[in-house]
């Protein structure tokens, strides 16, 4: 079964530099990415790219440096040949739809107007091409995985692709949508504090950190150990995806970590963090005894200046 990606080439703005990469990847059935300063990255490992990563930006926080590699790490080896791309333009402009015909490769100054080196082939379809959109839809990355349903609403049209939430509430939750951007990574920059001290981020023998932390099926958006009982947690952010789905998806992450990581005895423990209350979601949690959830709010007001 293919995979589904969105990709930025570059920023919007300026339009001049956008086009400059753009155009090139277009014409040549490819799509590239920066962050050449962490020279090349095809070979390394996860240990060696977090490594370069974090020499090429010693000022990003940890978790902006942990997104870099995960990014960077999946355009060279998660993403195959077969796997349908979205390339955008900003946050409200889909480029162009296409399906991935070779592995990503780097190749210094095949773009001669740019400094990008790593590319990936696509061969790109004739439509849709430079569909826009009333509302912000696409994630601040530079790569995130779709899903599938996401994918052929981004395609399909002609009605508001499935990002964040289903009708009726998909006007307040688009709204919404650049604060549940970088939830995430507020969830791990702040982690000690919000979950005091009961919890604290996975990090393997290699280095790996439990932030989008790598399994057979995907990637676990957190991945935590509680220390009261040594158990495994699996956290999963609901962003908007239908509760079936999430619900799926966090069983099979907790049965990969059963399988793949935990010693004999110790339990795996699962976390959903949304930021409403979800009938659906609340009855399929009743079925589990090892699965809680936890409700987030966001408080944005301006003041006048006294």
């Amino acid at each position: 079964m293919p995979r589904y990606w969105v990709i930025a080439p570059l920023e919007s703005q300026p339009a001049e530099r956008f086009d400059s990469v753009w155009q090139f990847d277009v014409a040549n059935n490819l799509i590239s990415i920066g962050w050449q300063e962490c020279g090349d990255v095809s070979a390394m490992s996860r240990e060696e790219l977090s490594e370069a990563v974090a020499a090429a930006y010693p000022e990003a926080p940890p978790a902006t440096r942990g997104l870099y590699r995960n990014m960077i790490w999946d355009f060279y080896h998660e993403i195959a040949p077969g796997d349908l791309v979205v390339a955008r333009r900003g946050r409200m402009i889909l480029a162009a739809v296409g399906t991935v015909a070779h592995s990503a490769i780097y190749a210094p100054g095949r773009n001669p107007a740019t400094g990008h080196r790593s590319f990936l082939e696509v061969a790109w379809r004739e439509q849709p091409r430079d569909r826009s959109f009333p509302n912000v839809v696409f994630p601040m990355r530079t790569l995130a995985e779709l899903s599938e349903k996401q994918y052929h609403s981004f395609v399909e049209g002609p009605g508001m692709p499935v990002v964040i939430a289903e009708p009726p509430e998909a006007i307040e939750e688009y709204g919404a949508f650049p604060l549940e951007t970088y939830l995430e990574d507020f969830i791990v920059y702040n982690f000690a504090a919000i979950f005091q001290g009961t919890l604290r981020i996975y990090k393997d023998a290699e280095g790996n950190d439990g932030q989008q932390y790598a399994t057979g099926t995907g990637r676990i958006d957190i991945l935590a150990v509680e220390l009261r009982s040594n158990s495994f947690v699996v956290i999963e952010l609901k962003k908007g995806r239908p509760s079936d789905q999430v619900i799926g998806q966090i069983l099979s992450y907790m049965g990969w970590v059963k399988r793949t990581l935990c010693a004999p005895g110790q339990a795996v423990k699962g976390l959903v963090i949304c930021r409403d209350p979800d009938p659906k979601l609340s009855d399929a949690l009743a079925m589990t005894n090892n699965i809680d959830v936890r409700y987030y709010s966001v408080s944005f007001k301006l003041r006048e200046a006294p």
